[in-house]
């Protein structure tokens, strides 16, 4: 029987996790990266096609594409808070965002974010390698996003941080406004090499690295169960198939290496945003530097 007109308008109308029809694919719209180098998420699109894709028998096809422009983060929760054009964000998480969106508690990236390391001006390098103590840390400012959960985190724990945006920050640390910028050890190297020919004298400092747990999520609309589901089932059976160990080495295992984790001095922060329900004691979930892979 043909659908009235009204009812194919309103199913042209619909948002963007709606599925119209067995074989029409789901539709699945991911934050766009900010600019050409950011290539900070190309872990989280290849985990989310991967999920996606093992649960594709029993849920059907996919569409997976970025948005049609860059989101700021508030702008992307906002979004996904009221349905519109976004079907998913990845974020850490905080008690805010987990009630305001519906959050799927598996770590995607095993906590790694949360394990930092700093770029800083070449010619400080021996300057930085002096300090042994939180406290000896606090003397300097830090660098980070204006939205950035990290901001908070840091700011909690008794820092000094100047904020801008993503790009702004490599050319105000430059430029001196700021004397460290902690970034994720999945990120740094990456983005030092990336701008190495427009800012030669910023490297990666080689003596410190700063851990906070930083649970790192897929969240959706809170109207939207099904998708945050079916996500769910895709990394849990990756999970328990081993390919979700093999994504983690395959995207992060260079630069694990090359962090030389054993060799820093590891100054642990708190992070008081972390929620209550995090799953801290799904040991397997989480990335431990003296925890050797099983791959």
């Amino acid at each position: 029987m043909a659908l009235p007109r009204r009812a194919l308008v309103l199913a042209g109308c619909a948002a963007p996790w709606v599925r119209v029809g067995a074989q029409v694919p789901l539709r699945v719209v991911y934050p766009a990266p900010e600019s050409s180098l950011d290539r900070r998420f190309d872990d989280m699109v290849d985990l989310l096609r991967e999920a996606l894709t093992r649960t594709q028998a029993r849920h059907g096809p996919f569409e997976l594409r970025p948005h049609t422009e860059f989101l700021t983060q508030p702008r992307q929760l906002l979004e996904l808070e009221q349905g519109q054009s976004l079907s998913v964000q990845w974020s850490a998480t905080t008690l805010d965002k987990e009630r305001r969106l519906l959050p799927v508690r598996f770590p995607t990236r095993r906590g790694l974010l949360g394990f930092r390391l700093c770029l800083i001006n070449r010619h400080r390098q021996q300057e930085f390698r002096r300090v042994r103590t939180l406290d000896e840390l606090r003397r300097y400012s830090l660098g980070q996003g204006g939205t950035w959960v990290d901001t908070e985190i840091l700011r909690s724990q008794g820092f000094r941080v100047e904020t801008g945006h993503y790009e702004g920050l490599f050319k105000m640390l430059a430029a001196g406004r700021f004397d460290l910028f902690p970034r994720g050890i999945n990120e740094v190297f990456a983005e030092q090499a990336a701008r190495q020919a427009e800012w030669p004298d910023l490297v990666v400092e080689d003596s410190l690295a700063l851990h906070y747990p930083m649970p790192y999520y897929f969240f959706f609309n809170k109207r939207n169960a099904a998708l945050a589901a079916r996500v769910e089932e895709g990394l849990r059976l990756m999970l328990r198939d081993g390919s979700f160990e093999h994504h983690f080495w395959t995207h992060h295992g260079a630069a694990l290496r090359q962090a030389r984790l054993g060799e820093r001095r590891l100054l642990r922060l708190q992070n008081p945003l972390l929620p209550p329900e995090t799953p801290l004691h799904q040991v397997p979930l989480w990335f431990d530097p003296e925890r050797k892979p099983s791959l």
